[in-house]
This record gives C-alpha cells, structure tokens and sequence, in this order.
C-alpha cells in the first residue's frame, strides 16, 4: 500500500496529513459518480418503452407459470393438502399483503377462490415464513438462470440494509426512535440483497437497533441463492468484534465509513517474526497500533466453536455479540474477536483509501445503491395505509414483509426476463449494444408495472410459456398517468 501511495505520486487519491502530535490525518477523494455515454441513455430510453404494460396480479401469475413458486405455499398440517384454484387465492393474499392494502380490495364473492372465508383460511394455514421462504428460493435460483444477470454479477457481493416503518397498534414488538418514528414506534425491515439484485434473505426486528447485531442472523439464514463473500453495509453499526466474527465466518464485512478519517489502522506481527522494516508514508496511521496476535491465539479453538454454533444456528449472533461486548467491556473471548477483527477491518480500509484503484470502493457503493432502489420499489408497492405495518404481533409482521420481499422478488424476475428479451430483441435488429451498458441496466424500473385500482385475479397469460410481445419503442403511445388519455 505505502508502495501503490509513493508510485500514485500527485495522482493519488488520498493524501496524508501528519499533525503537530505526530498523528496523521488521512484524506481520501470523494467518490464522482461515473459518467452516462448516450449510448446508455439510448438503451435505457428503448428498453423501458420496449416493456410490456402489466398489472401486478397478472405479473405474480405469469412468474408463477415460468417457476411455479406459489406451490411452495403447502397446508400447516400434512403439507400435501392442495385446495382447487389455490394459485388464484395465493396471488390474492400476496397483493393484499404486499400492498398492504388488506383483504377488502381482493375479495369477489362470486369467485369461490376469492372469498372471505377461503382467502382467510388460505392465509392461516398456507402462508407463513416457511411458505415464503421456499417460494423466495424458487426466484432466486429462477433470477441467477437469466443471461442478462451474468453481466450483473454471480451473487457473490451482497448488501444488508434496513427499510423503516411506523406501527401505530399497540404491539410489543415495536420501539421507538425519534429519529425515524417522531413521536411513534416502529419496525425495521432488514433484508440482503446480492449483485442480482434478488432479495436473499429477510427479518423483522424492532425499532432501528444496531444493525450490525442482526446483519448475520440474516446472512446465516438465507432463503436460497449462493453463499455472498462480501458483504456491503451503509454505515451500519459496526465493532471490532463484529469485524472479527464476520471474518471468523467467511465474510468481508464492507461497511461505507462516514468517519472515514478518524478510523485507527492496525498492525500485526506473529510471535517471533521479525519487525517490518517499516509502513513508509502509512507509519503514521497505524503508531503504536498493535494487534495483539497473542490473544487471538490462545483464544483459537473457542473461536472456532462460536462459529459452528452460529452456523448450525445454536446461538443467535445478536445474542452472542451483545455478551461479548457488555457495556462497552468485552469479554475475553470477545477481546480475542476484536483482535482477530482489527485485521480485518485493516485490511478494508486499505482498500477503500487505496491511492490507485477505486474498484472496491465502487463496488460497494454500486451494491448500496441497488439496495436503496429496491427500498423505493418497496415502498412503491407498499403503498396503502400510507406506508404503516398495523400488525400487532411478530408472526403478523413476518408474514406481511415476507409477502412485500416475495413480490419483491417476482417484480425482479419478470422485468430481468423482459430486459433480456428487449436486448437480445435490438441486437438482432442490428444495434450495438455494449457490454458495459447492459450492466448498468437495472430491473427495478416500474413505470409498465400498475400496482392500483384494477386487481382482476383472472390470469391472462402467454400462451406455450412464452413472453409478451414487447412493445415498439417507436410507436408506443403515452401512458394513461402522463397525460389522463388513452394510449
């Protein structure tokens, strides 16, 4: 690194400040958005013209048809138990939970799937976080086959993050934060999302807590897709400790620092080894910055049973991250993490400050990015009762979110596989598309997509399995909310 920052020269971009008591002050550039080439924007502009209109109810349908997630939704007891026309009442309940809209708006009397009474014993016994997890893993691995995705990425990079929200019932698995809630409580909504953009595992904790404590009960219970080895958080709460146990367990835990340049670097030496000849201009960050290698390896094999008990999920990370650092004094054990994860975090802050290549910075702040956009899509979806969770019990929340992230997930699905067919479509016709273009496109546009007012549960269908005929970009009217007229 110090090598890279001499070589870099006036290039370079960070800077070091050595202050009066010999500390020294680090500088980093900040990040400039990449440029748009017209090429881009061209794409950009045809490929969401190309996409067919749809309501959300004949979208879940359609997805349905390519993957057949809504058979993961089995009865509570046997599990074998298929009721006639349940898809119709599965895509019922997920508009009304996802919409949170309730069941009123989706109730037609005069179709015996769409009841009262079925759509509320559809609701007890079929969908469940169980259900929706297995129906989530169905997408997911449907996501990762499309062509386009590959020039997204291979769901190595992940991101963690959190989407608010206000529960006006009395309930006990709500808390306050003035900062989110004003005066009210609310929930968090914490969900992973990798580089192919499918959401990849989810759960609900109270309040806004230390998203740190919860970011690997998530990661540890994935709904499907391949393990992630980087894992992006925005400026989540973070440790030593928590740097330690996530690399304990085969992450790279990304954090974007807003305190980049008060963040301690860290040196380590193995017992015995001979001193380094020095750190060159970075001598100055890391001082008397030592990592106690000592500690880390008297502490070893414990270490290594507090990672098979996370994994085989015997013990809750939230819980075992708290006792470890009680009150800001950590335990032995946790001292010994903390140790082990100053070594980590050393090494990503080298590479978010390094002088020549901003490959990795980017890459994080890519992947937030994404998530942020799917937290809009979410609350684009979310839109009844004004964006507030009136569950008052846990299962109730669980249930609800899980429905959002599942349709999520389909909404994902289907525009990626409609995005792949409008490429390939202009690439037969001639255009050069690039590469690098085509992994900028994103599947989280909606304007095609109509989440109000018409909520027919009468699948219309393609025929055969094949796709909607796209729409010509160059004779496509108006859509209905851009001028109140007709196409």
């Amino acid at each position: 690194m110090a090598e890279r920052l001499e070589e870099a020269g006036d290039d370079a971009k960070i800077s070091l400040e050595v202050q009066p008591s010999g500390r020294a002050k680090l500088n980093v550039e900040k990040l400039h958005a990449l440029g748009e080439p017209k090429s881009l924007a061209w794409l950009r502009g045809r490929v969401e013209k190309m996409l067919p209109k749809i309501d959300l109810p004949d979208l879940l349908f359609e997805v349905h048809a390519w993957t057949g997630f809504l058979d993961a939704f089995v009865h509570l007891g046997d599990g074998k138990t298929r009721m006639k026309d349940l898809s119709t009442s599965s895509v019922a309940l997920l508009v009304s939970e996802s919409c949170n809209i309730g069941m009123t708006p989706v109730i037609n009397p005069g179709h015996e799937a769409l009841t009262r009474s079925r759509l509320v014993h559809v609701d007890q016994y079929y969908l469940r976080t169980t259900t929706i997890a297995a129906a989530n893993a169905a997408l997911i691995e449907a996501q990762a086959q499309v062509p386009i995705v590959q020039f997204w990425g291979k769901g190595l990079l992940a991101s963690v993050d959190g989407l608010r929200f206000v529960v006006p019932v009395r309930t006990i698995n709500a808390a306050p934060s003035p900062k989110y809630f004003a005066k009210k409580k609310g929930i968090t909504w914490l969900n992973a999302i990798n580089d192919q953009v499918a959401g990849i595992g989810q759960m609900v904790v109270p309040g806004t807590p230390r998203d740190s404590l919860f970011i690997l009960d998530a990661l540890l219970n994935l709904d499907g897709g391949v393990k992630p080895e980087m894992v992006a958080t925005d400026n989540a709460s973070y440790s030593d400790i928590v740097f330690g146990i996530f690399k304990m367990l085969g992450y790279r835990f990304s954090p974007r620092f807003k305190d980049l340049e008060d963040q301690r670097f860290w040196k380590a030496q193995m017992p015995g080894a001979e001193p380094a000849d020095g750190y060159g201009p970075l001598e100055a960050l890391t001082r008397n910055n030592k990592v106690n290698v000592n500690k880390v390896l008297t502490a070893w094999p414990d270490m290594l049973r507090v990672a098979g008990s996370l994994v085989t999920n015997q013990v809750r990370a939230y819980d075992l991250l708290r006792m470890f650092g009680h009150e800001g004094r950590p335990t032995p054990l946790g001292q010994a993490f903390a140790e082990y994860g100053r070594i980590a975090k050393t090494l990503h802050l080298l590479a978010v400050v390094d002088p020549v290549d901003d490959t990795y910075r980017r890459q994080m702040h890519k992947q937030l990015t994404v998530q942020e956009s799917r937290h809009k899509l979410a609350r684009e979806i979310c839109h009844g009762k004004k964006g507030t969770i009136h569950q008052a019990y846990r299962d109730g929340m669980e249930d609800q979110l899980g429905s959002l992230g599942l349709v999520l997930n389909a909404v994902v699905l289907w525009t990626t596989r409609y995005l792949d067919a409008a490429v390939t479509q202009l690439r037969t016709e001639g255009h050069e598309i690039r590469d690098e273009d085509v992994a900028r496109l994103s599947p989280l546009k909606h304007k095609n997509l109509n989440l109000l007012g018409r909520y027919s549960f009468t699948a219309t269908q393609p025929a055969g399995g094949t796709l909607r005929p796209l729409r010509d970009p160059d004779t496509a009217g108006l859509d209905d909310d851009e001028d109140g007229a007709e196409d």
